[in-house]
């Protein structure tokens, strides 16, 4: 911690694919702000080639901002050696060059494989494919999938500490008979770490260890009953920076300049979320919504669970939401008549020229139509994967069995989700804050009382980095700077008739303001509480409905306030409550729209006809 004190400025930059993003850390009377920042294009491709002179570009835009100087011709000046140069800490984060693209292998699909995806998805990396000895393809199959893909490092497990051998041995043959290249790199063999039965460690250096750069590590399930992923991803890091990065140009000059290592965006994104969720005591999802993937992340019951569904995007891969949802899916968020061709034909636009942006207010909508539906699937692929572990013996009582559920049921429970935090371009950059409050309710459909923010800036990997170094920086400009809050939902769970009783909520602000507002099924309200305010509520659910204690009990909370402010949502859960007979529909999606104030209802009417 006394280092930590000392540290009056840092600097830290994210390597994106496509930008490079800067931000300046200062303490300012003694807390932690964003000072500045500045982005410029990133450079691993022709004719530059470095991915420093991105970084050395977008610090710049902030020494020009500050009139100050932090780098040198040898790389960032540290320690500051006044109040004009250097600075205490850089750090930085890349995703640059396609990120980290992995394949797992395990012996038993639903749970070596399993523990090995978390392991990898938690460290950073895209899961290009799970290899599995029951994964229904035959041996041949396997091998040249391995050869196909060509990952940067292959991810082994299976089998319990003492437990089968000669099944993680077959996975060791399969892999050695690929002869797998990595992506980058021709001179290199290809990383591969042993996370499996330590019994077969032997044999597997045998198999392995004369045609791969192979690593061991604990196993990722010593017993059935617990599983254990840390060493697995600080070894996935590890080979991260040696291997992949290595390779992309300039990489090792980059390394050279920063404080700590550097960390996969998606990996320190993740590890903002996990800082966030330990610090406020509280169940939180956070999404980074792309341009060709969406991230979810989670912290339920203490684990934390990512995702990356590498199909779902916005530009790039905008064309697979439609093919994944069904273009009817996306047309139920449209508050207005199109023809499904002309839909269809709108989004292959946006394929074929990633980079446009929504330029009137009707492909804003489809727009955002497209991300509930990316935002649903991507979460519904994440609850498929944070679950609990499979193959266990559990002791039940009688109740329980009755009940029927099972190991590696989800961990995702709604009504104990205490914050959502979305993040990206469709997100972040709404025109009204309010339609991303909207996009979140309609695609996660949270229950009971949820928080709901945005990373304004998108700076999160940043912070990620910054907080394995220093926790407290991290969570005071994540809290002043980074985080936008956008309100409390207030959302009760049953279904009733069009018009029924749904919820009454009374809400007490600080000032001793009362305002109180009645639901009827199948609306929304909005009550305005300023972003630093927090108020008291008393939500009492109709008889069939409930907020979290039990149908029809009264529920009282906490709530706080936002740029959008406490929101009432009474359209049940399940399926949210749209009518299928489509002049009805759009009357009921602009029902919503007025009362929530979610686009100028003069521009949206000119589309009602």
């Amino acid at each position: 911690m006394e280092q930590n004190r000392k540290l009056r400025s840092i600097l830290a930059t994210d390597c994106g694919s496509t930008t490079t993003k800067a931000i300046l850390i200062e303490l300012v009377d003694g807390v932690y702000r964003l000072v500045c920042r500045g982005e410029a294009p990133t450079t691993v491709e022709a004719p530059f080639e470095d991915v420093t002179m991105g970084a050395r570009n977008a610090i710049h835009e902030i020494e020009e901002l500050m009139g100050r100087t932090f780098q040198d011709e040898s790389g960032i000046i540290t320690p500051q050696r006044d109040s004009k140069v250097g600075v205490d800490l850089y750090l930085s984060t890349s995703s640059a060059g396609g990120g980290l693209q992995m394949m797992v292998a395990g012996v038993v699909k639903q749970m070596t494989a399993e523990s090995a995806q978390r392991a990898a998805l938690g460290a950073g990396a895209i899961v290009m494919d799970v290899i599995a000895i029951n994964d229904g393809r035959l041996p041949y199959q396997k091998i040249q999938r391995i050869r196909q893909l060509r990952p940067d490092m292959i991810l082994m497990s299976g089998g319990i500490d003492g437990g089968t051998v000669t099944h993680v041995v077959e996975l060791a043959e399969l892999i050695a008979a690929a002869e797998p290249r990595p992506r980058l790199g021709i001179g290199f063999n290809l990383p591969i770490i042993y996370a499996g039965n330590k019994e077969a460690r032997k044999h597997i250096q045998a198999t392995l260890g004369g045609k791969t750069d192979l690593r061991m590590v604990d196993n990722l399930r010593p017993v059935l009953e617990r599983e254990v992923l840390g060493p697995a991803r600080e070894e996935i890091h590890n080979l991260f920076m040696e291997h992949v990065m290595a390779q992309a140009p300039g990489y090792n000059k980059l390394m050279s300049w920063t404080d700590v290592p550097i960390m996969p965006t998606p990996g320190a994104v993740g590890k903002m979320i996990e800082t966030v969720a330990s610090q406020k005591k509280m169940t939180v999802v956070g999404v980074d919504i792309g341009g060709a993937t969406t991230d979810v992340f989670s912290v339920f019951a203490d684990t934390f669970n990512r995702t990356v569904s590498a199909n779902l995007g916005m530009s790039y891969s905008i064309c697979n939401v439609m093919l994944e949802s069904g273009v009817e899916n996306i047309m139920r968020w449209v508050p207005f008549d199109i023809e499904v061709a002309d839909l269809r034909n709108r989004i292959r636009n946006k394929m074929i020229r990633p980079t446009t942006i929504p330029q009137t207010m009707q492909e804003l909508i489809i727009e955002q139509a497209i991300a509930r539906e990316a935002l649903r699937w991507a979460f519904e692929h994440h609850k498929s994967l944070a679950v609990g572990l499979r193959g266990i013996q559990t002791q039940r009582d009688i109740a329980e069995a009755f009940e029927q559920t099972a190991t590696g049921a989800s961990l995702v429970d709604l009504m104990k989700l205490g914050m959502i935090v979305g993040s990206g371009g469709v997100l972040s950059h709404a025109p009204r804050r309010v339609q991303s409050a909207l996009m979140m309710l309609d695609s996660f459909v949270p229950e009971g009382f949820t928080q709901l923010a945005v990373d304004s800036i998108f700076m999160m990997p940043q912070l990620g980095v910054l907080s394995s170094v220093n926790p407290e920086a991290a969570q005071q400009v994540f809290d002043r700077d980074c985080l936008i809050r956008l309100g409390t939902a207030i959302a009760p769970v049953g279904t009733a008739k069009e018009g029924d009783d749904c919820v009454s909520v009374k809400i007490t602000t600080s000032q001793g303001k009362v305002i109180e507002r009645k639901a009827t099924y199948g609306s929304m309200h909005l009550i305005p509480l300023a972003e630093d305010e927090t108020a008291d509520a008393v939500a009492k659910p109709a008889r069939g409905f409930d907020l979290g204690r039990g149908k029809g009990h009264e529920v009282h909370a906490k709530v706080h306030g936002g740029v959008v402010g406490v929101i009432i949502d009474a359209r049940g859960r399940g399926p949210l409550g749209l009518p299928s007979d489509k002049s009805k529909r759009i009357r009921k999606l602009v029902e919503w729209y007025k009362a929530l104030d979610a686009y100028p209802m003069d521009i949206l009417g000119k589309y009602l006809g």
